[in-house]
This record gives structure tokens, C-alpha cells and sequence, in this order.
């Protein structure tokens, strides 16, 4: 990312809240456009991301009617059309439209479920309502499930994947929802044979979410979705594999054989790496490993990372997924040490890298990190 760069600036700055503001005050004569635009901007500077959002939807309330059946109108007159429904993926839509899903949340949740639902059918053709909805799912959970389930034929498939991504129980900056991991299992049943990435993707990731807490629910899931033969095969396999990322990256035996890789495939393997290296440098891995020709094999590799007070922390790093042709493969990288990583601090001592072939390790060895210079 370049130096410098705000996704906070990006996605709300004036210009944006001057587009918000002119799209009301076309759908509605006594809207003041500039004073909300001055409204917002008086105080937005100073806000970060989430914060901003929650600032326009309390300035949208102040200019609108106070209850949002009179409100509802006109909200949805200032909406601009839907997005491209020629498209199947990768319009998650402009991040301005996210403060109406938070004044609807914040007018309707107790006194107008049913009104709040239809604004945010409406609203998520323009912008994601994934986050808007799980306050409805927490107070009226068997509502919104059921009409959930309508909405996972809706022909926009916008509509459809707030269905999924709506429900997941780990969504990202999401307020969480009282659902238990299995409830919105039907549908998802409905969802996973839709033939847009768009819905595919987040079911994955929905099963990627339980799957940190039930393993085994979301393989049974799986293993029946393979079974009804309701979505094409490559997009299916596509959806396994990055549903089970995690459990892959834990190296969870049932996940590796449903992907086609056996833990207890008999294999010889080797892992050399430098005796020493600087922070800043690279480290060079070079391994080998011997087996069954033409076995299927996943390759990644684990370091373990010094930490102060003495303490260790373990990473995985993806390496390859090939065939032993011919019994043998010989893998290389060079893994940089950055001295100015932002997600952790290196520090200087004793470390250990392992090989981990199908989830298991086979072969490990150990350098030692010097300081940077």
C-alpha cells in the first residue's frame, strides 16, 4: 500500500458526502443539502472509518422525518439505480450508501421490522447490507431468517449473497449474531449451487467462519453439497478448497483428504535452510521429498517466530500443492525477513522452520535470526 494512502479519506470525504447529499435534496424539495454536507464534514476529519459512517447516518436523521414510514420515501427516491446486474462479482457497490443501512437499522429495528427489511432488499443492490442487518437478526432472528429465505431467490444476486454473508458468524467489523452455527445452514443449502462467484465466495467463506468452531459440520455440509450435484463441479471444488483454508492451514486430516491429499501418505522428507540469517535478508528454504509417483502433495512450511519475554509464535506459509513425478520433488524459495514488517516485530535469536506435507510435519531444522546491519 503507498505510503500515505487512507481508505478512510477514500470512501468518505467531501465530494462523497456532497454526491450523498445532492441525491436527497433531488429526491426531497426541503432538503438542505449544504448544511448537511457542512454538518458531516464539521466533524468527519477526526473520525475513523466506522465512526464516519455512524456520523452521516445521526446527520441523514436530523434531515429527514423523524419516523421512517414518512422517511422511507424518500430515502428510497434518492436511491441511484442498482448496480450492473450484468455482472457477477466484484461490485461490492460505494461505501457511502453503508450510513443508510445504519439510520434504518437505528429507526427500525424495534417499531418497523418488516418496513426496515424491505429498505435494505432495496439498498443492498447499491451497497452490501451485511452489516445493517445482524442488529434485525439478533432482535427478530426468526423473521429475518424467514425472510431470508425468500431472499435467496431474489433475482439480484446482491440480494442473495446478503443472505450468506449476513449470517456469517466471524464477519469482518460485524456486530455479532445469537444464531447458532447450523440455523443458517438451509440456506445456504438453497445458495451454493447460485452461479455467481459474487454468492459462491461468501458461502465459502461463511463455511470458513464455522469451521473454526465445528470442523466436522461444515465437512458433512460439504460432503452432501457434492452429492446433490446442484452446482457445477469445478465451482464446487472451488468452494471446498477455500472453505477449508483454515482447517488446510491446521492441517486437519479430514479436510486434507477431501481435498485429495492423505496425511498418512508414506514419504521421505527433507528441509535445509542457512545456519544464519540477518533481519532484513532472506531466508533460502530448500526442500525434498520422495514418495509414490504421482502422489498428490500440499506443501507449506511453518516458522516459529521469536517474541519478547521468551515467548514463540508459530506461522504458515503456503508453499506448493503438485504430484511426486516420478516419486521425487525438489521445492526452493527465499522467504524475506522484514525488519519493518507491520503485523509483528522479529527479534533476534534461535528460530525453527518445519516442512508440513497433507497437514503433517515431516522435517524441520533451525537458523538463527541475527539483528539487522
Amino acid at each position: 500500500m503507498a505510503s500515505g494512502f487512507s481508505l478512510k479519506d477514500q470512501l468518505f470525504n467531501r465530494d462523497k458526502v456532497r454526491y450523498l447529499a445532492g441525491l436527497f435534496a433531488a429526491a426531497e424539495a426541503g432538503f438542505d443539502a449544504s448544511e448537511f454536507e457542512e454538518q458531516v464534514m464539521a466533524e468527519l476529519p477526526a473520525l475513523e472509518l466506522k465512526q464516519r459512517i455512524t456520523l452521516i447516518a445521526d446527520v441523514l436523521a436530523r434531515h429527514l422525518p423523524e419516523a421512517l414510514p414518512d422517511a422511507a420515501p424518500v430515502l428510497l427516491k434518492a436511491l441511484p439505480p442498482p448496480l450492473d446486474p450484468s455482472k457477477s462479482d466484484d461490485d461490492f457497490g460505494d461505501f457511502i450508501f453503508a450510513p443508510l443501512g445504519e439510520y434504518v437499522a437505528a429507526r427500525g429495528v424495534e417499531a418497523h421490522r418488516d418496513l426496515s427489511l424491505d429498505l435494505l432488499e432495496e439498498i443492498t443492490q447499491r451497497f452490501s447490507m451485511e452489516w445493517a442487518i445482524r442488529p434485525f437478526l439478533n432482535r427478530w432472528p426468526a423473521e429475518v431468517l424467514a425472510r431470508m429465505e425468500h431472499w435467496a431467490g431474489h433475482s439480484s444476486y446482491h440480494v442473495r449473497r446478503l443472505v450468506s454473508e449476513g449470517t456469517r458468524p466471524r464477519l469482518p467489523w460485524g456486530e455479532a449474531v445469537g444464531l447458532d452455527l447450523a440455523e443458517p445452514l438451509p440456506l445456504l443449502d438453497s445458495l451454493h449451487g447460485d452461479g455467481t462467484r459474487y454468492v459462491t465466495r461468501s458461502i465459502a467463506n461463511h463455511l470458513n467462519d464455522i469451521a473454526k468452531k465445528d470442523p466436522d459440520l461444515v465437512m458433512d455440509r460439504l460432503e452432501s453439497w457434492h452429492a446433490a450435484g446442484k452446482q457445477q463441479r469445478k465451482e464446487l471444488d472451488w468452494m471446498t478448497s477455500h472453505a477449508l483454508r483454515g482447517l488446510v492451514k491446521a492441517g486437519h486430516p479430514r479436510a486434507m483428504a477431501m481435498l485429495g491429499y492423505d496425511p498418512e501418505l508414506a514419504l521421505e522428507a527433507h528441509i535445509e535452510v542457512q545456519d544464519t540469517v540477518r533481519i532484513g535478508d532472506a531466508l533460502d528454504v530448500a526442500c525434498r521429498l520422495e514418495g509414490a509417483a504421482g502422489a498428490p502433495v500440499l506443501v507449506d512450511y511453518i516458522l516459529h517466530f521469536q517474541r519478547s519475554g521468551g515467548k514463540a509464535s508459530a506461522k504458515v506459509f503456503k508453499l506448493k500443492q503438485a504430484k511426486l513425478a516420478g516419486g521425487k520433488l525438489e521445492l526452493g524459495k527465499k522467504h524475506k525477513l522484514k525488519g519493518d514488517a507491520t503485523t509483528f516485530k522479529l527479534v533476534p535469536g534461535p528460530h525453527r522452520i518445519e516442512l508440513m506435507v497433507n497437514g503433517k510435519v515431516r522435517a524441520e531444522a533451525a537458523f538463527e535470526l541475527l539483528p539487522e546491519g
